[in-house]
């Protein structure tokens, strides 16, 4: 991806609006998106309605045009939809499944690539019949299956627009917030307002939250002044990353309950050992090690190996 592409992409102001009832184009979509459905576990079952759920998934998420942003095909955000079936239920088309969803951004001059969101969510559940046409308005929220995934979709796009300019997802976070509370009336747990701290509702409600803000403006310090910065200058991006942590410190007092450092600390452990095992000072590991330590404690072993 070159510079330029990430510039444009960040002060666009108007992502996500009007977008969703929009005819896909193929210069507009945003997403490569890769579907697959692990049905190991139900038994007896024709794999034909797995095959064309697949099929069809992969065909709603990446024809669609989400957004109002024009996308070259090189400038797509590559994410993942891996959906395991619990239990499948042929009489009544009925499915209980785990989405695990992740997205990745490719980093300035380099090959590598950075997790911008994992999360494992085990309450999916929705109803689908072989060769059932996909259809999604953010209006009418009505279908179980196509507001899972266009939550998530949006969720993303949210997230990776907010790496490219502080708080430039927040369409696209609004978006998901909508039909997250056009759900609450589907069967299924993950849509209801305080259920659980770590569902769809708490995760959206809290990435627009106020006080979460340094959170949202910790994806553009971590990425674009941070790991963006280090083809170039490692010392200079590794203390861009350290300015991003800062911000991170200030989102968690702003708001303790909130489950977005955590999740941050579980997709990012091993990344932030690379960036600080071995370097940095020692007042700046030991002040990074101690945050998460405080965020994730049950990755200890993790947060000692960023004072080695």
């Amino acid at each position: 991806m070159s510079s330029p592409s990430l510039i444009y992409k960040g002060i666009i102001t108007l992502l996500c609006a009007a977008a969703p009832c929009m005819a896909a184009s193929l210069q507009a979509q945003e997403l490569n998106a890769k579907v697959s459905i692990n049905h190991q576990k139900v038994e007896g079952t024709n794999t034909q309605v797995f095959e064309t759920l697949e099929t069809a998934l992969t065909e709603f998420i990446n024809e669609r045009q989400w957004t109002s942003l024009q996308f070259k095909r090189n400038e797509r955000i590559n994410c993942t939809f891996s959906i395991t079936v619990k239990k499948y239920t042929q009489a009544d088309n009925a499915f209980e499944t785990t989405f695990n969803v992740q997205c990745n951004r490719p980093v300035y001059g380099s090959n590598y690539t950075s997790t911008t969101w994992a999360f494992t969510d085990a309450n999916c559940n929705f109803t689908y019949q072989a060769f059932d046409q996909l259809e999604f308005r953010t209006d009418v929220i009505d279908n179980a299956l196509t507001a899972l995934v266009a939550y998530y979709v949006y969720l993303m796009l949210g997230i990776d627009m907010d790496t490219m300019a502080p708080l430039a997802g927040t369409s696209c976070f609004q978006n998901a917030q909508t039909i997250a509370l056009g759900a609450q009336s589907l069967p299924g747990k993950g849509w209801k307002a305080f259920d659980d701290s770590k569902n769809r509702y708490a995760i959206i409600n809290d990435m627009l939250d106020g006080g979460m803000e340094p959170f949202r403006k910790m994806q553009y310090a971590y990425y674009r002044l941070g790991l963006d910065v280090m083809s170039e200058n490692v010392e200079r991006g590794r203390a861009g990353v350290t300015q991003a942590m800062e911000l991170l410190k200030q989102a968690r007092e702003n708001k303790p309950m909130c489950m977005l450092p955590q999740i941050f600390s579980e997709y990012k452990r091993d990344e932030l050992v690379s960036i600080y095992k071995g370097h940095g000072t020692a007042k700046e590991k030991e002040g990074i090690a101690d945050l998460f330590s405080r965020i994730n404690p049950s990755q200890n072993a993790y947060w000692r190996q960023l004072k080695e």
